[in-house]
């Protein structure tokens, strides 16, 4: 009795140590905020943002220019969507390299694989982006590399995760059959893991059509580039009509893509 009073006292302390702690960070935090940009408040200026939000630029949402709404959306998800599926392709030969388990008799290996692995998702895509522009110059084709990059590394290391969590049981039955090392992966692995990954790499598509959006900020293709220049021009109707678009295409991604999930579980 005196024991389970003791834990439950232990317990209270600790919740309310880092109650304290959390605090305290919240406080540190607010105090280092620099608040002289309030003074340049004006509630006519943001009175004139809220009303041109409210009146969406409905003649940009689609012309046939290229340059519409529609049209930067697509591209923003073909971004997204073939630098994914780039990561997909190359996160699986670094997974071959990450994983413990399949290097039980040279350890370092693994761990060679995965610091790569660090290294490559260390850096968001933004700046990946910035890379690019410079070494391939503005556009699409930016992004892509820029997404592409960025996932291997995030996708490589989930991939690398599930390959280690999983049930070796069919692994261990095939080689007692004297099955060797491409056998077992096709066979015994392959089965297992490829709705698993096949739901990462949907997961990972939601997450890099928001990223595509705004890397066009810097040059990198997609929607960011109209955004801030409507920002800068202070159209607020046609910041209004894009932000709109975003939120609709990313619903409708992630609606999918959750069917899919479902038809692969």
């Amino acid at each position: 009795m005196m024991g389970a009073e003791r834990a439950m006292n232990n317990r209270k302390w600790k919740t309310w140590a880092a109650a304290i702690v959390t605090a305290a960070v919240i406080l540190v935090s607010a105090a280092g905020i620099d608040y002289s940009g309030l003074e340049y408040f004006s509630a006519s200026m943001a009175g004139e943002v809220f009303k041109g939000l409210t009146r969406p630029d409905w003649g940009f949402f689609y012309d046939g220019s290229g340059e519409d709404l529609v049209s930067l959306l697509l591209l923003t998800v073909g971004i997204a969507f073939l630098g994914t599926a780039i990561a997909t392709v190359l996160a699986l030969p670094f997974t071959l390299i990450s994983s413990s388990n399949l290097w039980r008799t040279c350890p370092w290996v693994a761990k060679i694989g995965k610091f790569i692995l660090n290294v490559l998702r260390a850096f968001p895509e933004l700046v990946y982006a910035i890379i690019f522009v410079r070494m391939v110059g503005p556009g699409p084709f930016a992004g892509v590399l820029a997404i592409g990059v960025h996932q291997i590394g995030m996708l490589g290391k989930l991939y690398t995760e599930e390959m280690e969590a999983m049930d070796e049981g069919p692994v261990e039955a095939m080689t007692a059959v004297g099955a060797g090392f491409w056998q077992n992966m096709f066979f015994a692995r392959v089965p297992q893991l490829m709705p698993i990954y096949s739901s990462l790499s949907l997961n990972h598509f939601e997450i890099a059509v928001r990223s595509a959006s705004t890397l066009g900020l810097v040059g990198a293709g997609g929607i960011g580039a109209p955004l801030i220049f409507a920002i800068q021009a202070r159209k607020w109707d046609r910041v209004s009509i894009i932000l709109i678009g975003v939120v609709i295409a990313v619903f409708a991604i992630d609606t999918l893509a959750g069917v899919i999930r479902k038809k692969l579980r």
